[in-house]
């Protein structure tokens, strides 16, 4: 246990001198006895309880008095409390099939809304970050509890060139180990020279930290998505994957070109299941909604250091009230 105000504790030697000027009081009534008791004056100077009850109301006054001082002082302590928390990274697929309207008004805009609404009911205690992707991965925003900041990272997104899956991931991890102050930068095709390959931790190591990967599922760039998954397993994170677009696809126009669309869910599935994670498939944009209210934050045990002055106060507080309650009951004033 620590104090904030330590110094308080100085005033714990008031305490054996109040004993000493307790025991002084006792000798003097006793010699007040001894030297009237033959006139009657004993009864009422020793008081009306039990020998050995008497001095209870005043050992209740110090103890009291004692607990009350150490309250003073503000102690902590470390306490294992239940929080609602976690780290949510946003990985929004940016590529040019997200300009889709399959999902009106389109699929980015449609996954955009869902963010927004999700963004909004989180407690403070839930730190939120955006990664975006298309051939290569970078935050937007990194983890933090300011709504503000992230529906503007998230408003910033647009749809840009082609998609590499493993490239969200990786971004996604080196946001949650920066965040965490861990781990070295993974390989991208932002960082050409790959890092050492990192040490397996056991899985959950961020078990309030999950990555929720939106895309349409389209990989056409490098490095191989599942392997990056791999890493995900090795860093404890789970990863769920949202399928945004329908199975059927739509037809987009693309600098004059006419380029066909759709969903490819195989590639998610695996994703979410290695990492142990879930893959949602996103019909619609009512859809989103619905995946995003199963993505709640979790409760975790979590040591703090913890103020506990109002247990002590509260304990001095009764204590005192006993001892006041004795001390009228049995010799009708207060100590």
């Amino acid at each position: 246990m620590t104090f904030i105000w330590p110094a308080m504790l100085v005033s714990l030697v008031l305490i054996p001198l109040s004993i000493v000027l307790y025991l002084k009081l006792l000798q003097r009534r006793r010699r007040f006895a001894a030297s009237y008791g033959n006139l009657g004056f004993a009864r009422g100077a020793t008081g009306r309880g039990p020998s050995a009850s008497r001095h209870i109301p005043a050992v209740l006054l110090l103890v009291g008095l004692t607990v009350l001082v150490v309250a003073l002082a503000r102690p902590q302590t470390v306490v294992s409390l239940p929080k609602e928390e976690g780290t949510v990274i946003l990985a929004f697929d940016v590529s040019g099939s997200m300009a889709a309207d399959d999902f009106k008004p389109t699929r980015m805009e449609a996954a955009k809304a869902a963010a927004r609404d999700f963004v909004q009911r989180q407690p403070l205690s839930v730190q939120i970050g955006v990664v975006a992707f298309s051939d290569s991965g970078f935050a937007v925003q990194v983890p933090t509890n300011d709504k503000v900041a992230i529906l503007a990272a998230i408003d910033r997104l647009t749809p840009q060139r082609g998609t590499s899956l493993a490239n969200g991931i990786l971004a996604s991890l080196n946001t949650i180990a920066a965040d965490k102050g861990q781990a070295p930068r993974l390989y991208s095709n932002l960082a050409p020279t790959p890092a050492p390959t990192p040490t397996p931790v056991p899985k959950g190591t961020y078990t309030s930290a999950v990555i929720v990967l939106l895309t349409d599922g389209e990989n056409n760039e490098s490095p191989d998505p599942l392997a990056a998954a791999q890493t995900a397993v090795d860093r404890g994170v789970r990863i769920y994957t949202v399928g945004i677009g329908s199975a059927a696809g739509t037809n987009l126009h693309i600098n004059g070109m006419v380029v066909h669309t759709r969903l490819y869910e195989t590639t998610l599935q695996q994703i979410s299941q290695l990492t142990d994670g879930i893959y949602y498939n996103a019909e619609s944009a009512q859809d989103l909604h619905t995946i995003y209210s199963h993505l709640d934050s979790q409760w975790v045990i979590k040591p703090e250091k913890t103020e506990v002055t109002f247990i002590f106060a509260g304990a001095s507080l009764l204590i005192l009230l006993i001892g006041s309650m004795f001390s009228l009951l049995w010799f009708g004033h207060l100590p």
